[in-house]
């Protein structure tokens, strides 16, 4: 019993067709059944490809009379990576027979890597997750147009920022690469509508590049050095200084490009009418209140009629309201020790 596999790894292109083959022996008998599985069930049999839901309708089977079977699986998906075996049956007992180690499929897309070089200069790779067979011949594209054809899968160019590359691999040109481009679309967010005097506001720019952007850069018109780098720009405890219009620059392996200005005002904190009548209610109580407290406090200290000590045949004085003293009232009277008490009559001023 053998199984001997053409290839035991194989790199494919994604959404290409991939050929697995091999060729198998066994001492007697006849082969009832032969097929290609990547996996097994829950009760550890082997599942055949043709009945696997992942691969319906791209897989099929060849065979011939010199025990040779071969496997097709077309529109490969990077998920389709993985180990594939061989498996035969004859009408033997225990006639069944898996071949080992199998083959690993690797199946990759094509992706533009930008290496810089001495400025504008920069270096486009043309590249793969695993090693294309058969030194394949490698064609790309700029703004849509091919420029170069060669087996090396790298290009020197100059570029632009609006300039766009892509890579395809000769023979499979309906197979293209990711387009590698400039930063695009740029874009300034703020993190607030409404900026206030003492308050802090954040500045975000955005754009659209492949590969990505790695260096943002922050300034303000009218001031030549950048204020800042990163995405994201924070201003903390605004100031008249800091209002202006403010621009980000991004920039990648392509090129780099300049956002539209975004004009920064702020105002000036102000005392609300809410915050105003409030304050202007409160005072007005506390006012009320002072002026009945001293009111009450003078009413008290007049109705308690003191009176200075006379001792012995002296004389004392009392202040006595006016209505409390009838019109036709001696002014002296004579205290019980031969003294005089003097009546004085007073207006009580807060008794209206």
């Amino acid at each position: 019993w053998s199984v001997k596999y053409t290839a035991e790894s194989i790199c494919a292109l994604k959404g290409s067709t991939v050929e697995l083959s091999c060729s198998y022996t066994f001492p007697s008998g006849t082969v009832t059944s032969a097929f290609w599985f990547a996996k097994y069930d829950t009760d550890k049999n082997p599942v055949n490809l043709r009945d696997d839901p992942n691969y319906t309708g791209r897989v099929t089977y060849r065979n011939d009379t010199k025990n040779n079977h071969i496997l097709n699986i077309t529109d490969l998906r990077e998920s389709d990576s993985t180990f594939y075996w061989f498996r035969f049956t004859t009408n033997l007992t225990r006639g069944k027979f898996t071949g080992e180690p199998g083959v690993s499929l690797s199946v990759t897309g094509l992706q533009v890597a930008v290496t810089p070089d001495a400025r504008p200069q920069k270096t486009l790779t043309c590249g793969t997750t695993c090693a294309l067979p058969d030194n394949p011949t490698y064609i790309w594209y700029k703004n849509g147009h091919p420029v170069k054809e060669d087996r090396l899968p790298a290009f020197s160019v100059s570029s632009g920022a609006e300039d766009c590359y892509a890579c395809v691999v000769k023979g499979y040109e309906q197979i293209r690469s990711t387009v590698a481009y400039g930063p695009k679309n740029m874009s300034v967010s703020v993190s607030t509508g409404v900026i206030v005097e003492g308050s802090s506001v954040t500045l975000t720019c955005s754009s659209d590049a492949n590969p990505p952007v790695d260096k943002y850069t922050w300034y303000k018109k009218t001031v030549t050095s950048p204020k800042a780098s990163g995405q994201s720009y924070s201003i903390t405890n605004i100031t008249s200084e800091d209002s202006g219009e403010y621009y980000c620059e991004a920039e990648n392996g392509i090129g780099s490009k300049k956002s539209t200005a975004l004009m920064i005002n702020f105002e000036r904190k102000h005392i609300s009418a809410m915050t105003v009548t409030l304050i202007t209610s409160v005072g007005l109580v506390v006012l009320l209140l002072s002026f009945g407290f001293v009111c009450f406090w003078k009413k008290a200290s007049r109705s308690s009629s003191p009176m200075a000590d006379a001792g012995q045949g002296g004389s004392m004085y009392l202040n006595v309201p006016r209505k409390a003293v009838p019109p036709a009232t001696a002014r002296r009277a004579d205290t019980a020790d031969g003294g005089q008490v003097g009546l004085f009559e007073t207006e009580d001023r807060c008794d209206n």
